[in-house]
């Protein structure tokens, strides 16, 4: 009468072994293996890896050196009211984001109360980090999917509010292909999160200025890949996307697609990843931007949040608050210092309005700044491309032959304000 229990029990055995092996050989499969295996059982869709050939990612280097447009001491001043001062309990992802996309990895400050590029980077790569400053009661920011890593975006609590504007900011921060990602129950890597990216994508998404910047900065000679939808897509596609639609469409009214394109254009200068048609285009579309602001400049600088009316913006000005006009001026002279000098507005008109956003940024208190970090966030990097330079390069020198600039100021211990997220 025991044998048969017993042939159970060694039945239910050998079951429990195939399962854990199967489940172990699952963990420790390469990514394209466990999307053949997801496949072959549960009828997802299947895209290739895509080949990534280099283990950092590109860097869009400024093109001009005029210190007309900015002095040292007036950069100085501007990156002093931008370092990351942030509150470490419930920190916006978004703030974090921008912060390390200007400030790169490699950055250090003499001031421990402002977060190096180090602590940036673990905040937004590391779940623990996370978890120690928004707690257990949301749902994690790294998330884990069978075959990479999703970024939980969009308006809700604790969330990177772009789409791929994590993997963008990251990026542009120089991050290593290979550094490691932590979420809630896997080591993964950066790698997993360009993957799942690149074969998640959708050309009819609101947003694509970061995955525009991102694929080219990884994946650049390569020009099109296959998403898990069966879709090909093409930084031709990608270009005509950005392109698509009135000039006020996009996110900061229209302003992030101009400098998405700019990227694209620099990095077809060598790589050739656009088609001679499709650059043409972009030239074109361009040179119609310089046109409209060459003639909707206020005369104190700055631009209008409704710059793509040209002419009428200015003879008809709307009731602008001052952080759309930040927003407007900033990103103009930040695509402007990585585009060719025929799509430039006049000299005159860039030295007028990098006067006016560093006037206005010095003239911010903490407060201020903390509650519309994201948006001066791009004055700082914008004024430091024109000075061929970048933020963390320029201060970290600064701070060094200038001790006393590294002193902290009276920083607000109040969060950040509610603002209009970006």
């Amino acid at each position: 009468m025991k044998t048969p229990r017993i042939a159970k029990e060694q039945f239910l055995l050998v079951q429990l072994i195939v399962v854990m092996a199967v489940v172990a050989s699952y963990a420790s499969a390469s990514v394209e293996s466990r999307q053949h295996l997801l496949s072959d059982i549960g009828g997802v869709k299947y895209a290739a890896t895509v080949p990534v050939p280099r283990e950092t990612p590109l860097v869009i280097e400024p093109l001009y050196d005029d210190s007309q447009v900015v002095s040292d001491e007036d950069l100085a001043a501007v990156l002093a009211k931008i370092q990351p001062r942030f509150p470490r309990e419930r920190l916006k992802p978004n703030y974090v984001e921008h912060a390390l996309r200007t400030w790169w990895l490699k950055a250090r400050f003499a001031d421990p109360k402002v977060m190096s590029g180090e602590q940036m980077k673990d905040f937004l790569t590391n779940h623990g980090q996370y978890l120690a400053s928004w707690g257990d009661q949301i749902p994690p920011l790294l998330q884990d999917e069978p075959a990479g890593v999703a970024i939980r975006w969009g308006k809700e609590e604790g969330a990177s509010v772009h789409h791929d504007h994590w993997l963008a900011c990251l990026t542009e921060a120089g991050v290593d292909l290979h550094e490691p990602v932590h979420t809630p129950s896997h080591r993964r890597e950066i790698a997993d999160v360009l993957q799942e990216a690149l074969r998640d994508f959708r050309l009819d998404e609101n947003e694509v200025e970061w995955s525009a910047m991102a694929f080219g900065l990884w994946i650049a000679p390569q020009k099109t890949w296959t998403t898990r939808y069966g879709r090909t897509i093409s930084f031709d596609l990608l270009a005509d996307r950005l392109m698509r639609g009135h000039k006020r469409f996009g996110v900061c009214s229209g302003t992030h697609r101009l400098y998405s394109l700019m990227v694209l254009v620099r990095l077809d200068d060598d790589h050739d990843i656009l088609s001679d048609a499709t650059r043409s285009r972009i030239m074109a579309h361009m040179q119609s931007v310089r046109k409209l602001i060459s003639v909707c400049q206020f005369e104190d600088g700055h631009w209008p949040s409704n710059w793509s009316e040209g002419a009428d913006a200015l003879t008809n000005p709307i009731d602008d608050e001052l952080y759309k006009q930040v927003i407007a001026t900033g990103h103009h002279l930040e695509w402007m210092a990585i585009a060719p000098q025929e799509l430039h507005v006049s000299h005159d008109q860039i030295v007028k309005a990098a006067g006016w956003v560093v006037r206005t940024t010095k003239e911010q208190s903490a407060s201020d700044i903390a509650g519309r970090y994201t948006f001066f966030s791009h004055v700082g990097n914008a004024l430091a491309l024109w000075r061929k330079t970048h933020p963390a390069d320029f201060w970290m020198k600064w701070q060094t032959e200038h001790p006393e600039s590294a002193k902290p100021e009276a920083i607000s211990d109040a969060a950040p304000a509610d603002a209009t997220e970006h």
